[in-house]
């Protein structure tokens, strides 16, 4: 049974020109619909994150919104077409898994206006938000590579997308900006929603001596952070604060701000009626992605100053990561 979150308040629009009155403006409420990437919702991560926006702007902002999972539509394209169907002014797709669904959806619906996270489409009523992860893990790896003991750390994927490989080339030029020599392993678990494959994985690369891990895979992401606090070594989190998840090896997370990215899309079009850009990417400088704070371990002023330096140059591209 879909389920609706709704609340019904008007979005206060100024006449264009003038000063306004009561004869100047008008209520409008902005519908959104949203197809959640494939765990859905209760995967810690990219789904909880989308929603977690979108309850801020019905809040703040008064849009309604509506969302479907994969587990009840059994397809994306199903799901999709239910909230173009519904009348949301903004079909979104949540994730680079559902782009071949909603393009299929957005050709038979060409006055529809659609939304794809985490990939671009070259359709002329598709809008795309993408975030630079690779600067987040960037971060990472070098938070990775101060505290490694072993020098030898480890990276899971959910599977082996465009996306991914942009977490991982992050990772690995951060890693090597701290520590040229380390050994990184890197493995695909083809699923973001096996923690049992994650576990796999990461025991895996454990028992090879990785003493750092850091997972890019959903909920299959939680099962390697959880065998990581078993096993005793550190670990960090991905898209949203996973601290929570494994408090004992849990450093930090790569914070990917869907939430503020679904927010700030919600704003556009409360406040300005549509989307203004087709393409839009949000990194470090734009606070589209980040670092949850540094926990189970202390840094010293040291390793401090180095992070700290490195993320300036990076906001400034005197570092150029190699997946762009």
């Amino acid at each position: 049974m879909k389920r609706v979150l709704i609340i019904v308040l008007g979005v206060v629009m100024l006449a264009l020109g003038g000063c306004s009155s009561p004869g100047d403006t008008k209520e409008r409420e902005v519908r959104i619909g949203i197809m959640l990437s494939d765990v859905g919702l209760g995967d810690q991560s990219f789904s909880d994150s989308a929603f977690q926006g979108l309850i801020k702007a019905r809040d703040g902002l008064g849009v309604r919104f509506d969302y479907r999972e994969i587990s009840e539509t059994q397809t994306y394209e199903i799901g999709i077409e239910e909230l173009v169907r519904a009348g949301n002014d903004l079909v979104v797709g949540l994730g680079f898994m559902s782009q071949e669904s909603l393009e299929s959806v957005a050709k038979r619906y060409p006055e529809q206006k659609f939304l794809l996270i985490d990939s671009v489409s070259e359709l002329g009523n598709v809008h795309s938000l993408t975030f630079k992860e690779d600067e987040g893990s960037f971060l990472i790896g070098v938070l990775a590579a101060l505290k490694s003991k072993s020098g030898h750390v480890g990276f899971i994927g959910g599977v082996d997308a465009p996306v991914i490989r942009n977490f991982y080339n992050g990772y690995v030029q951060g890693v090597h900006a701290v520590k040229p020599d380390a050994k990184i392993s890197m493995a695909f678990a083809e699923d973001f929603g096996n923690p049992d494959k994650g576990a796999e994985l990461a025991r895996q690369m454990i028992a090879q001596g990785a003493d750092v891990l850091y997972p890019a895979a959903g909920l299959t992401g939680v099962g390697a952070l959880k065998e990581a606090q078993a096993k005793g070594v550190l670990a960090f989190g991905v898209d949203s604060d996973q601290f929570a998840v494994a408090e004992k090896a849990v450093v930090s997370s790569m914070l990917k701000h869907i939430d503020e990215g679904m927010y700030q899309v919600a704003k556009m079009l409360t406040d300005q009626g549509s989307l203004p850009d087709r393409q839009l990417s949000l990194g470090l400088k734009d606070n589209g992605v980040g670092i949850a704070p540094v926990r189970v371990v202390t840094l010293s002023e040291q390793e401090s100053a180095k992070l700290e330096s490195l993320k300036r140059d990076l906001i400034e591209q005197k570092i150029q990561i190699g997946s762009r």
